[in-house]
């Protein structure tokens, strides 16, 4: 390993995850940054298996503190999504170091919960972007990731930060619907919440906005930008509206701006949305 490599942690927060998978992003690695310039490392606790995660609590827990809190990683990339991640936040960010909060960290889906939780901490380089996993399905897809967990590169970001000049956040629907409320919910005042949802029914959508704009602290932020909303659910009735829709209705019943589209998604095109 060349001794100027940018190295990599990747760890696992939430679901399974297969060593097969983490083995064909190795390959991806390989093949396209041979030169050895950047490496990933996988803490071997991303393979355990208890149930539905990617080894219990208290395992997942001390993976990620260990890589986090480790000077010789650079970055910190999670895996994959999938659940779990509210089961460990509160108990990571207490015991994370000075070391931890020079680092930056990418994920998003379930890894939303972690990324508000140590947004509200104070950690400045979070970002909503590309997993690890997604390196194997789309080149351009990985180099966007890449590009900002090892230089902070700017090409690969959601374009309306560069219109909206204002803080900006982004996650989950589910995901920020359940964080409201609780401790780890991060102040929001005058940001740009982007939110994106895959795998629901509209009506679910429907339900979700309208509890997340009835929120008082919700209600502070800047506006929202819809990304996509993919692989919905059959709803029988037929909703009967698209979910831009849903989310204008609620903005502007709420008094939250609706500021428009935003390139992010549980796709290939998800762009980097960094925190703050």
């Amino acid at each position: 390993m060349m001794a100027n490599t940018f190295k990599i942690g990747v760890v696992c927060v939430s679901s399974r995850f297969a060593k097969e998978r983490a083995e064909a992003v190795e390959a991806w690695m390989a093949e396209h940054h041979p030169e050895g310039d950047i490496a990933v490392t996988f803490h071997p606790a991303c393979f355990m298996k208890h149930g539905h995660f990617a080894g219990d609590d208290r395992a997942r827990a001390d993976a990620f503190v260990e890589y986090a809190n480790d000077p010789r990683f650079d970055a910190i990339w999670f895996a994959r999504g999938g659940y779990g991640s509210c089961r460990i936040v509160e108990d990571v960010i207490s015991r994370l170091n000075d070391v931890a909060r020079t680092k930056r960290y990418m994920g998003y889906s379930d890894v939303g919960t972690l990324l508000a939780g140590m947004y509200k901490a104070g950690f400045k380089h979070l970002a909503h972007g590309p997993m690890a996993s997604d390196s194997v399905r789309h080149d351009e897809t990985a180099e966007r990731a890449l590009a900002w967990l090892v230089k902070g590169d700017e090409q690969g970001l959601e374009p309306s930060l560069a219109i909206d000049r204002k803080k900006a956040v982004a996650f989950n629907l589910t995901i920020i619907d359940q964080l409201v409320g609780t401790p780890l919910e991060p102040d929001l005042t005058d940001h740009v919440l982007m939110i994106e949802e895959v795998s629901e029914a509209l009506y679910r959508v429907d339900r979700m906005m309208f509890h997340l704009t009835s929120q008082p602290s919700i209600r502070k932020v800047a506006g929202i930008r819809l990304g996509r909303v993919s692989d919905v659910t059959p709803n029988d009735p037929d909703f009967g509206l698209t979910a831009q829709e849903i989310v204008r209705y609620w903005c502007h019943r709420s008094g939250i701006p609706f500021l428009g589209k935003a390139d992010i998604g549980h796709d290939a095109d998800n762009k980097v949305v960094p925190f703050g």
